[in-house]
């Protein structure tokens, strides 16, 4: 549950019968929550106005445990775009990080996909199996998760699209191309420059590879309130390059 104070401050909880949620305004009996319809307002033990509403997955994303930084909501829903991610596709991910975009990737693929989700560290692994645990309220049956070395993995799968948040995704790019059907896509996600780059010329150096693109996603919020409409002071800017490339046939021997 998804709860809002009168600041818009935002706390997430597991509602659980007989547990209590505590805050600075004083606390308030999950009981009182569960049943209660969405969108509805609770008073704290200080008389605190909490409204209470179901966490979307960008709440979920911003508020979840994590161990390495997730990827942010704007970049999630550009990957799933320029990913051109849908029911029914095999998706490999590296690596897994705190599951953030695992979720994201598996509510897009729907009951009919399969993602494979590789994590070279056990502590993120482990993480990322909690959270998406959580998330879904169990384990996905759409989902495997592999602890080792994607550039190893992709050996072994076969997929139409592969999604990379490595800090060197220059190096699974030859196995990205033996793993992708002939029209796949790859999509990776680079915070730094030296990792683009490297990316950029390892995918320039194989006619595999076509239709390169990097690009970048800043979000603006705007104050609103009557007449007074202009841009807010600060925006969440860079955070990553997004590079997508469609995999090509095989030249003709």
């Amino acid at each position: 549950m998804l709860l809002s104070d009168r600041k818009g401050r935002r706390y997430t909880q597991t509602l659980t019968p007989g547990a209590t949620f505590h805050f600075h305004g004083g606390f308030l009996a999950h009981d009182e929550l569960l049943g209660a319809p969405e969108g509805s307002t609770h008073r704290s033990s200080k008389g605190q106005p909490l409204l209470a509403l179901r966490p979307t997955s960008s709440d979920w994303t911003l508020k979840a445990p994590r161990g390495a930084q997730v990827v942010y909501p704007k970049d999630q829903a550009m990957i799933v775009a320029l990913a051109d991610i849908a029911p029914g596709l095999t998706v490999v991910e590296a690596g897994a990080g705190s599951g953030a975009l695992t979720s994201a990737l598996l509510r897009a693929l729907g009951p009919s996909g399969r993602l494979i989700s590789f994590e070279l560290r056990d502590d993120h692994a482990d993480i990322a199996e909690r959270n998406v645990a959580e998330r879904f309220g169990g384990m996905p049956d759409t989902w495997e998760l592999r602890r080792g070395d994607v550039v190893e993995g992709l050996a072994t799968v076969r997929c139409e699209r592969v999604v990379l948040d490595l800090l060197d995704p220059s190096a699974a790019v030859k196995g990205a191309a033996d793993a992708l059907h002939p029209g796949g896509i790859l999509v990776a996600y680079t915070p730094g420059v030296v990792p683009l780059m490297r990316l950029r010329e390892a995918l320039d150096a194989d006619e595999r590879w076509g239709l390169a693109q990097t690009s970048e996603t800043l979000l603006r919020t705007w104050h609103v309130d009557g007449l007074a409409v202009r841009p807010d002071h600060r925006m969440v800017a860079h955070t990553a390059f997004l590079t997508v490339v469609r995999r090509l046939a095989d030249a003709a021997p």
